[in-house]
């Protein structure tokens, strides 16, 4: 009784915490992604293109071929990366574990669907909405729901869609909202229904009567330390090893990569292989079908290449169980081939 009292107490004092969160949310997102693609929106209609390809150029020294793609990513990533990390760690910290679990911890079919819901206004790529899904893991939520918001973020980005139909047309932002929304619910579901959690999750009522120690400031100083370097050097090593694989990843030979079954399974892998920007697989995309790549293997890899990278899944390596990481990595690198195979018959 004493225990519920105090946490009945304690609760009027607790509004500010949501409303802090949001308020980040709110203004981050504002400067980091709305703002700035509400103007390119304008630019993809006028020029019917967002700029060059982030793999154009490729030197051949790998190692020089690393630090060029390194620096051209993390000069494009680098305010989504921190708005993240300060994203997962102030979710540990204000808003409360009981309501996460009550919409997002759940392992039915609901609580995928509302992290779909929530990743619509991120817009982030998926190594920068990596340290969000890290934050929501640590508060319990349930694999599905954390996968469902990851992956919502790239491949259901609604800035994205509206530069893919201004840039490459309306017929593939049709085809990749349709099978981006099937493969983020379908792949999050299977995931949720054929990986075990490893540890039982708390019930919400101990987690009301809990009181977390310490201070506000100390906590979130905690969360953000623990989720940074968890996160970040690693996918900073990543990036640099990638960067030096790019060449053979990813071929622009006039011609090469015909529509042919070979080169759909081969682009939907190299696609959950690399890493890029939010909306960067575009202009790749239109680079190489400019080169002669075939609309099927473009269409794998308009699905795989923002969904998942290297990078993004070593950065969830704590947050996840090893095996639900690489059967996520292989769904979507399937459901890439599919698409692609779809555009062949």
């Amino acid at each position: 009784m004493a225990g519920q009292s105090s946490s009945q107490a304690a609760t009027p004092f607790q509004w500010w915490k949501p409303a802090l969160f949001f308020l980040v949310v709110i203004v981050g997102l504002w400067y980091v992604k709305w703002q700035p693609y509400y103007g390119k929106a304008f630019t993809a209609a006028e020029t019917h293109s967002i700029g060059k390809s982030i793999l154009a150029q490729a030197d051949s020294n790998p190692f020089r071929a690393a630090w060029d793609y390194a620096l051209v990513y993390f000069l494009a990533v680098w305010k989504a990366a921190v708005l993240g990390v300060i994203l997962g760690s102030l979710i540990q910290v204000l808003i409360p574990r009981d309501w996460l679990l009550r919409t997002l911890g759940q392992s039915r079919f609901r609580g995928t669907l509302l992290g779909t819901l929530f990743s619509l206004p991120g817009m982030m790529c998926t190594c920068c909405a990596a340290p969000v899904a890290a934050g929501m893991r640590r508060q319990q939520v349930s694999m599905g729901g954390a996968l469902a918001f990851w992956m919502g973020n790239p491949l259901l980005n609604p800035a994205t869609l509206v530069f893919m139909g201004f840039v490459l047309g309306w017929q593939f932002t049709l085809i990749r909202l349709v099978a981006g929304l099937a493969t983020v619910l379908v792949v999050a579901t299977l995931v949720q229904k054929w990986v075990k959690e490893t540890a039982q999750q708390p019930s919400p009522v101990e987690l009301e009567v809990t009181q977390p120690q310490g201070s506000f400031l100390s906590r979130w100083l905690n969360a953000l330390w623990s989720l940074f370097w968890s996160t970040i050097p690693v996918y900073i090593l990543a990036v640099l090893v990638l960067g030096a694989a790019r060449v053979w990843l990813f071929p622009h030979a006039d011609g090469l990569v015909s529509n042919t079954l070979f080169w759909v399974v081969a682009m939907a892998i190299a696609g959950c292989l690399f890493v890029i920007p939010t909306a960067a697989e575009i202009p790749i995309v239109q680079t190489m079908m400019l080169a002669g790549m075939g609309t099927a293997p473009a269409l794998a890899l308009l699905i795989t290449l923002p969904a998942v990278s290297v990078p993004s899944l070593i950065m969830l390596r704590k947050a996840f169980p090893a095996k639900a990481l690489w059967l996520t990595g292989a769904l979507v690198a399937l459901s890439g081939a599919v698409v692609g195979g779809i555009a062949l018959l």
